[in-house]
């Protein structure tokens, strides 16, 4: 059928650029056409056409005003398809003002990132919130402005274009489930205005609301219980999943979709490479279901991707979906989707089997979890990380813990309990987050250091084993391919803020507790290796050079879990059409062996450690043994 796939004309916008850059859009457009018309189709059916027509002109608006800088990085990174999966693609994130103050101090800390090997940055919401409580930015008020204590919108171009010339590529967050209540939409909703009356789901009654919440899990049970406020200006009950101050966007209305492709376009054209797309499982609302990641929420993304690939395809996207690990997936595509919605997921399975392993001191679970992960699209790429901004939730899985004998929930307990300190035998200084008595669920909370024990080690010998961990547990996340994230602070080994509490709206969110501002001390003395900063910094960064230099990790190659031999080891396995690689990660503070036959039949046998150059440590037994908390990199 001609009107389903044939693009409209290029817009006449276009017609006074050269011809060269006007074919160069329509070659774009023609490429990317199907994807948009087809998921707006999926979401409005007989408007697709003219809503598709509508969002092109957007892109187009975008592409003309776009710098020759930034189609220079469009044309760059077409040509490289494969740049988030480069293994020199490793990142770090902080919150601005507790990184350096505001986004000139950011600029002027480049080269502190660049001396630990950063080159993807992910600034937290710096986008203007509402006044007081807007959990951490995450309850925008204004996309189109920076928050004023943080600067302006030209000085985040500035920044973005000094990150771009130092190779370091800008992330930022994109609050797509809600908008915060003082929001123009929200405020215009409020005074009676029908059309943004329909940007949200607005009830008369408890009649729906309350249908809906048979089946709707709590996100913030202790501070936001329900799903649905009422407010007396819009007189109605309002959909707010998280906040009663935060209020979830009608996505069925083509309406929203059209703002956001324009507010992602014209973030883009300041700068920004990646969108981080928060709280995307939640942007679909169905009765009788959980309303996470329903179909049309897919169709979202890859409308939204089209329009941008057609403006500026340097430009990905970031899927944080912390769900269940048979559902995460389909943020990367798959089925009809596969390659057309998001770029990056967060491996959330491997930051809670690391911390779980840790604790347990054996690998079996994780191994089993991990094993039985299923495999992702070769074009995209897991974002891996040891921990972020938020809590973390013990999503271990009741019939993975089953399969090795162990109970689900009591294992859960045990995580919450002994990384706060709580169980016999834990050194850990964490906080439990959200616990409900009812249920004996609870989360966590904690810098990596404090979590580990760094932060409360009294001895030297406590210390090393502390980093040791710290090392190991960071060597994990950044030799399993994909892009590593570190959280701000962590690089450096700094415990928990003991003031977290005192800044006005925090008091109730001990989240903060792990989102210390930087430590000016411990980043000045990051190369005195006397110091536990240094140490810890030298340990990352060393890990961080050897993996941009080993193709071995490039984000298109899935690792795979080795045999268990030794409860204690988690052995990976990355094949790569140049080699084969081999991680041994030694989960306890205690010498264990890895069969000698496992090295010779992967043919590492004679490797040395890439990490350190050491040759294996072969014992009298024929059986290669690691020190505690070993991690040994081998390649063929």
């Amino acid at each position: 059928m001609a009107g389903v796939t044939t693009p409209p004309p290029p817009p006449v916008a276009l017609g006074d650029l050269s011809a060269e850059r006007q074919e160069m859009f329509t070659q774009r457009l023609h490429r990317w056409w199907p994807d948009l018309h087809d998921a707006l189709t999926s979401l409005y059916g007989r408007e697709a056409t003219s809503r598709g027509a509508q969002l092109v002109s957007l892109a187009a608006q975008a592409f003309r005003d776009r710098s020759a800088a930034l189609h220079r990085r469009d044309l760059q990174r077409m040509l490289r398809p494969d740049w988030l999966q480069e293994p020199s693609m490793v990142g770090y994130a902080a919150y601005t003002e507790r990184f350096a103050g505001d986004l000139r101090g950011v600029a002027a800390e480049i080269p502190y990132l660049s001396d630990l090997g950063v080159t993807y940055l992910h600034l937290m919401p710096l986008l203007q919130p509402r006044e007081g409580d807007n959990d951490g930015g995450y309850a925008v008020a204004d996309y189109r402005s920076v928050r004023p204590d943080l600067g302006s919108m030209d000085d985040l171009e500035d920044l973005a274009a000094s990150l771009h010339g130092d190779g370091i590529s800008l992330v930022l967050d994109l609050v797509l489930n809600h908008v915060a209540r003082e929001h123009a939409w929200a405020r215009a909703a409020r005074s009676g205005d029908t059309a943004h009356r329909e940007f949200f789901h607005v009830f008369p009654d408890r009649t729906l609301p309350d249908q809906y919440e048979q089946t709707l899990p709590e996100v913030f049970p202790d501070f936001a219980p329900g799903s649905f406020t009422w407010d007396d200006e819009v007189d109605g009950w309002v959909w707010t999943t998280f906040n009663e101050w935060q209020w979830d966007l009608n996505w069925a209305n083509p309406a929203v979709l059209e703002e956001f492709a324009s507010i992602i376009l014209a973030l883009a054209n300041r700068g920004v490479d990646v969108f981080r797309l928060d709280a995307i499982a939640f942007m679909w609302k169905r009765m009788g279901t959980d309303c996470q990641g329903q179909p049309e929420v897919h169709a979202i993304t890859q409308a939204l991707r089209a329009v941008t690939r057609i403006a500026c395809p340097a430009v990905a996207f970031k899927a944080e979906a912390i769900v269940a690990p048979s559902k995460l997936l389909a943020y990367l595509g798959q089925g009809r989707y596969t390659g057309k919605v998001s770029d990056l997921a967060y491996h959330n399975s491997l930051m809670v089997q690391v911390w779980s392993m840790l604790a347990t001191r054996d690998v079996r679970l994780a191994a089993h979890a991990l094993s039985h992960l299923p495999t992702k699209p070769a074009s995209s790429t897991w974002l891996t990380y040891l921990r972020c901004h938020d809590d973390i939730g013990w999503a271990i899985q009741d019939e993975d813990a089953a399969a090795v004998g162990v109970e689900g929930h009591a294992h859960r307990s045990f995580l919450t309990r002994w990384y706060a300190g709580q169980f016999p035998g834990s050194n850990a200084d964490g906080l439990v987050f959200q616990y409900n008595p009812a249920t004996d669920d609870g989360r966590t909370s904690g810098s990596a250091a404090s979590l580990l024990g760094l932060a409360t080690a009294q001895s030297d010998a406590e210390v090393d084993l502390a980093a040791r961990a710290l090392r190991l547990a960071h060597a994990l996340v950044i030799g399993w391919g994909g892009i590593p994230v570190i959280w701000s602070g962590d690089e450096l080994g700094q415990s928990n803020d003991p003031n977290w509490a005192e800044q006005p709206g925090h008091e109730d969110d001990n989240r903060w507790a792990h989102r210390p501002r930087l430590d000016r001390e411990r980043h000045d003395a990051r190369h005195d290796l006397s110091t536990t900063a240094g140490r810890v910094f030298d340990d990352l960064r060393g890990l961080i050079r050897v993996r941009s230099a080993l193709p071995h990790l490039h984000g298109s190659i899935e690792s795979r879990i080795g045999p268990v031999d030794d409860p204690g080891v988690l052995v990976t396995v990355r094949e790569h059409p140049l080699g084969t690689f081999v991680g041994l990660h030694n989960v306890t503070p205690t010498w264990r062996s890895w069969p000698g036959h496992r090295a010779h039949e992967l043919g590492v046998d004679s490797s040395r450690d890439e990490l350190t150059g050491a040759s294996l440590t072969w014992g009298e037994d024929g059986n290669v043994w690691l020190e505690p908390y070993a991690v040994v990199w081998l390649t063929t």
